[in-house]
């Protein structure tokens, strides 16, 4: 509350002269009101959700590449990360007598993203009205996690494996760290539930070399790579 004191200046002031007056403002109140206000906003605000990337690392038992290609053809999409921001994929397993079966591509709505949700277009479809349904309040969002995980895991759904070129002894001729940022950023955009980053093989950089030159290495081809 504020209080005024009035100063009087005596008996011995001249006539007309102007009391002087102390004015004092108690700021109590105000703060114990801005402290109920602070509490007030602390249990009624929802805090924002942290945003996770979920990531699935290569294992570290040795894996053959005849292994990794034992993923259903029809739904497999190997993307492979090269130097100076340029990607490729290739469906199914690779054909490396045919140099066109890797197809280079780029990141964003006009690449990678267009292959995908093509790809992925059924479980797209299921993740969308789920998050309609959300929207209308017909589920929560405990019950909308779950159900979007089940849909992820759609029979046909793709299968993606992701693939980094590696720099040279000079830190050069490689994937960079942002490559696989975008190319993950993709799987998040287009639902792709199940995919993983893989160690890149021999016979991946032997289809992008090839590529390069045309197919002018196709007659070079090992037979082991044949083989797989």
């Amino acid at each position: 509350m504020a209080e005024v004191e009035v100063k009087d200046s005596g008996k011995g002031g001249k006539k007309g002269q102007q009391k002087k007056m102390k004015i004092h403002v108690d700021f109590t109140p105000m703060v114990d009101m801005n402290m109920l206000l602070i509490t007030f906003f602390m249990f009624c605000t929802t805090l924002s959700k942290p945003q996770t990337m979920e990531i699935s690392m290569p294992t570290n038992d040795k894996v053959t590449e005849e292994e990794q290609n034992k993923v259903k053809e029809s739904e497999a999409i190997t993307i492979l990360l090269g130097d100076h921001d340029r990607v490729f994929y290739y469906l199914g397993q690779p054909k490396y007598e045919d140099y066109t079966s890797l197809v280079e591509s780029s990141y964003g709505a006009d690449g990678l993203r267009a292959l995908l949700l093509e790809r992925n277009k059924t479980v797209v479809n299921k993740v969308k009205d789920l998050k309609e349904r959300k929207k209308r309040k017909e589920i929560d969002e405990v019950v909308f996690d779950s159900l979007v995980t089940e849909a992820k895991k759609t029979k046909g759904s793709p299968v993606v494996m992701i693939k980094a070129k590696l720099a040279d002894e000079n830190g050069q001729n490689g994937a960079s760290y942002r490559n696989l940022i975008d190319a993950l950023d993709e799987m998040i955009i287009c639902d792709i539930g199940r995919y993983a980053i893989v160690d890149i093989t021999e016979g991946d950089l032997f289809l992008m070399e090839n590529y390069e030159k045309k197919g002018a290495l196709s007659d070079q081809i090992d037979t082991s790579l044949k083989k797989n």
